[in-house]
């Protein structure tokens, strides 16, 4: 059987954008008879760290960047939040070495065995996190699929993350697309990106692109919650039905 707490050592951590960090935790080993820790991708953990007194108070979860079965190393990305009690320990007191405690893998937001119809997925920020996870493994197991389109938002171009990662998925995913929203960046007439990129919000990307509704077609949506109740609202008004639309929110 599985534990239900993990002792997890922090191996590596590297800033990969304003205010955003990899953490990657090393699993410990599984004892004699125990089930090593197995979760599917855009599933998260919840950590347990010593920042209040009362058990609710310390609990952060955070979507797995990294696919099942990289050597025991679960692979986080993280954005620091003003204020926040677990972004000031994570940033400013965990260093490689250190000890974090977590349960899991929590959370339904995956995809299904079969993916016989096309996937949208939109996402800010670190809400990319569960999707890297989603579509490595889609690689690694060289999965057959009907289309996969990432749509990734952020402010500036500083805070696109994993570009280079999507860049080369679309020369070696067959039927994979990536878009870009930066919603602050000013944006000369010929700006070399290897991706598509406009200036504005997620939302102008897939309400021009999937106007045209079909049933063949799923969103998965990941962010804070303001974008993401923006989106459910606009695919329900294009007329897409709720069973089409599944959500997962951070902060």
């Amino acid at each position: 059987m599985a534990r239900k707490w993990y002792d997890s050592q922090v191996v590596r951590v590297e800033e990969i954008g304003p205010e955003t960090r990899h953490f990657w935790l090393q699993l410990p080993a599984p004892e004699p008879g125990e089930d090593p820790f197995q979760f599917r991708p855009g599933q998260f953990i919840t950590m347990d760290l010593p920042i209040a007194e009362k058990r609710l108070q310390r609990w952060r979860s955070y979507s797995i960047a990294s696919p099942p079965g990289e050597d025991g190393v679960l692979e986080l990305c993280i954005v620091k939040l003003d204020g926040g009690l677990a972004s000031e320990y994570l940033f400013n007191t965990v260093q490689p070495g250190s000890i974090i405690r977590f349960k899991g893998p929590g959370g339904t937001f995956t995809l299904p065995p079969a993916l016989e119809r096309e996937i949208v997925m939109i996402c800010t920020g670190t809400g990319v996190a569960p999707f890297r996870s989603m579509l490595l493994d889609l690689v690694q197991h060289a999965q057959e699929h009907a289309g996969v389109h990432l749509i990734f938002g952020t402010r500036y171009r500083s805070g696109i993350l994993y570009a280079e990662e999507f860049t080369q998925l679309m020369e070696t995913l067959p039927g994979f697309r990536y878009s870009v929203a930066l919603s602050r960046e000013d944006l000369p007439g010929e700006l070399a990106f290897p991706f598509p990129v406009q200036q504005g919000y997620v939302h102008q990307i897939y309400t021009e692109q999937y106007a045209t509704v079909s049933p063949n077609r799923v969103f998965y949506l990941c962010g804070w919650q303001n974008m993401v109740d923006e989106a459910v609202e606009r695919l329900l008004a294009l007329g897409y039905d709720q069973q089409q639309i599944i959500t997962e929110l951070y902060g």
